[in-house]
């Protein structure tokens, strides 16, 4: 049996639009030490692909980081496959917000350096001296007296959604974020952090390498934004996260407030919705509202526009380097297109 998928983009979309029936959206991540990331990454792709699971895990020595899309019917199989691992035992499981079940639409293992790319070397610093876990609640209350938040995320991670008062360091990756947000805070190593990202794992590395770097009192959020609404909801807290939670998956967003906090890249109009520019050539990630989507056919630009018309076979020329292309986007990944207001 083939450890990999052997279908097309166009087939498996196909294949889950015909689907008749439901899938959870799920994320979990675990620091563990991990033996043979080879071994378990096979074992785990037989296991998963026989229950028809699909998303995107990321193993390596560290541990394990995952966002799947599980089949309801499947959902106890599963759960009963993870914790067949007792590296897995005890893993916190995180429901998405909002769910399609058409997040993913193939199932991808890679073994990598590490579960998140972050650019540290952990033999300088000890990466399991993390910051206090803190609830929804006592995430609010910390707010609420003052304290500093730090978004742990992309800018335009941000840009659609933020805890209110937020920092928000101006970053395209986490490994150019941590340097950022270290000298935004270079003067605040006696004040009380609060960091957050989405589902927090990214706070696990930053709170260690803030408080490797003389910060006193750093603190994240338990579970990230998913679990902070969830617990909103359970225990009918105040919500002070406005906008959406952007998402790594074919999804892109889940409405968490009313509030539409960014604007579109081409016209400036508020709209939060992220998408792909259609010209497989560019892809670029951007905000474009339903307008400009009709305006430009999906793209980023006039030049896109163009390319995306062109025959299939001349695009793939282009995306080959066969034939010269000078018309790309203007503006680089998630920003907002100069001369707009944000």
């Amino acid at each position: 049996m083939a450890l990999h998928n052997k279908f097309s983009k166009q087939e498996l979309r196909k294949k889950l639009m015909e689907e008749t029936f439901g899938r959870t959206t799920v994320s979990f991540y675990k620091y563990v030490k991990i033996e043979d990331t080879q071994a378990l990454r096979d074992d785990l792709y037989l296991k998963f692909d026989a229950l028809n699971i699909f998303g995107r895990i990321y193993l390596a020595s560290e541990g394990i980081n995952a966002q799947i899309s599980v089949p309801s019917h499947h959902w106890e199989k599963f759960i009963q496959s993870l914790i067949s691992y007792s590296l897995f035992s005890g893993i916190p499981l995180k429901k998405a917000l909002e769910d399609d079940g058409k997040s993913f639409y193939k199932l991808i293992i890679k073994i990598r350096d590490k579960i998140v790319a972050d650019g540290l070397n952990d033999n300088t610093f000890d990466a399991g001296d993390v910051g206090k876990h803190l609830s929804a609640k006592e995430f609010n209350e910390a707010l609420k007296n003052g304290a500093l938040v730090v978004d742990m995320r992309n800018h335009y991670e941000s840009e659609v959604g933020h805890f209110k008062g937020a920092i928000r360091p101006d970053a395209d990756t986490f490994k150019q974020e941590l340097p950022i947000a270290l000298d935004l805070l270079k003067e605040k190593k006696e004040e009380k952090i609060l960091l957050y990202c989405t589902g927090g794992i990214r706070c696990e590395k930053a709170s260690a390498f803030l408080r490797h770097h003389g910060f006193k009192d750093v603190n994240q959020l338990y579970g990230g934004i998913i679990d902070y609404v969830r617990q909103v909801k359970l225990e009918n807290l105040e919500n002070y996260f406005i906008g959406k939670n952007f998402v790594f998956d074919e999804r892109l967003g889940e409405r968490v407030s009313a509030e539409i906090i960014s604007a579109c890249h081409q016209c400036g109009t508020p709209s939060d919705n992220h998408t792909n520019c259609k010209n497989q050539d560019c892809h670029l990630l951007f905000i474009q509202c339903k307008e400009c989507e009709k305006k430009f056919d999906g793209c980023c630009s006039a030049g896109c526009k163009e390319i995306f018309a062109l025959p299939i076979e001349i695009q793939r020329k282009i995306r080959k380097g066969k034939i010269k292309n000078d018309t790309h986007a203007v503006y680089k990944k998630g920003r907002l297109r100069p001369g707009l207001k944000k």
